[in-house]
């Protein structure tokens, strides 16, 4: 798991736009993120979290309720941080480690944790995931998962391989699937209506191309409940969480907007018609007044979904 850095959108534009966790979640999905320059990521991935910090306090609220006083909690593909620090001010006396694959992203999270005032019980891990689990001190009681698993080839073995590193009744937390991102109205006034139901669709089938292209992958049915079970855990929990910013938007929440945009173009756009490129590459010029950075009916709504399962005493 180690490039799954980050919390953002279904089938990562978390990535993208951040990882997004996405990230990491990159999604033109290409997943070779040998060659992503994460220092010059971090920034973004951190204003994507922050973004969403909303929907994540309501997911950790719900772990508390369910989780009470875990001694450690481990963010597995914790990118710069954000959702870590979240961790330790959700549990007061827990120690928390963030996992990653990337250095600069962890710099990120110390720094964090050292402003944020938890760097006495904030520690980072880094190396490729879930492997560089086995550096652990001891079993986690709560292990948190982000977008990450479906970057890798068995996902089963991965969640078994987290499960592993669980104390007995310990709780894996998994962020994986709900609803993708929205950011505009079905008829935009400029190109064909439905512009964001068709590019989700190129990026679906995106994303199935990714999965199969990654070595030795192993097909499986998303059924998250069931791969948990299958994995030696028994599933306890699915909530979903919603993020909510309607419009107008903020100035943070329109670069967003902008930047995911501006990485599906990269990404995806020349599997796009014509047209939906022009409408696209109007949407992403600031001097366009139907572009996202002057329109007044762009927003945000996104839903994550949120499994979770402990390790049988």
């Amino acid at each position: 798991m180690a490039h799954d850095h980050h919390h953002h959108d279904t089938h990562d534009s978390a990535h993208e736009q951040g990882h997004g966790h996405g990230h990491g979640h990159g999604h033109g999905h290409t997943h070779d993120h040998a060659d992503i320059d994460w220092a010059e990521m971090a920034p973004h991935l951190e204003a994507q979290a922050e973004l969403y910090t909303p929907l994540y306090r309501q997911a950790l609220g719900w772990l508390a309720r369910e989780v009470t006083d875990p001694g450690l909690v481990v963010d597995v593909g914790s990118g710069p941080g954000v959702v870590s620090c979240l961790f330790a001010e959700t549990f007061p006396g827990a120690r928390v480690v963030a996992a990653d694959g990337a250095g600069p992203l962890l710099e990120r999270a110390r720094a964090r944790a050292g402003r944020l005032g938890f760097a006495d019980r904030f520690g980072t891990l880094a190396g490729d995931l879930p492997g560089a689990l086995s550096e652990l001190d001891y079993p986690a009681d709560l292990m948190w998962a982000s977008q990450s698993l479906h970057h890798l080839p068995d996902q089963r073995a991965a969640l078994a391989a987290l499960g592993g590193h669980l104390a007995p009744g310990g709780t894996l937390a998994i962020l994986e699937g709900g609803l993708p991102a929205r950011f505009l109205p079905r008829d935009l006034g400029i190109g064909r209506p439905r512009l964001q139901a068709r590019i989700r669709a190129v990026e679906e089938d995106a994303f199935t191309e990714m999965r199969a292209d990654l070595p030795d992958s192993v097909a499986e049915a998303e059924d998250w409940p069931a791969m948990l079970t299958a994995a030696g855990l028994k599933h306890t929990g699915t909530r979903s969480f919603l993020l909510d910013l309607p419009a107008p938007l903020s100035d943070a929440a329109r670069e967003y907007v902008t930047t995911s945009l501006s990485r599906l173009r990269e990404r995806i756009g020349e599997r796009l018609d014509a047209e939906d490129r022009a409408t696209l590459d109007r949407l992403l010029d600031p001097a366009d007044e139907a572009g996202v950075l002057r329109r007044q009916d762009v927003f945000v709504l996104v839903a994550h979904t949120v499994y979770t399962a402990v390790r049988p005493v």
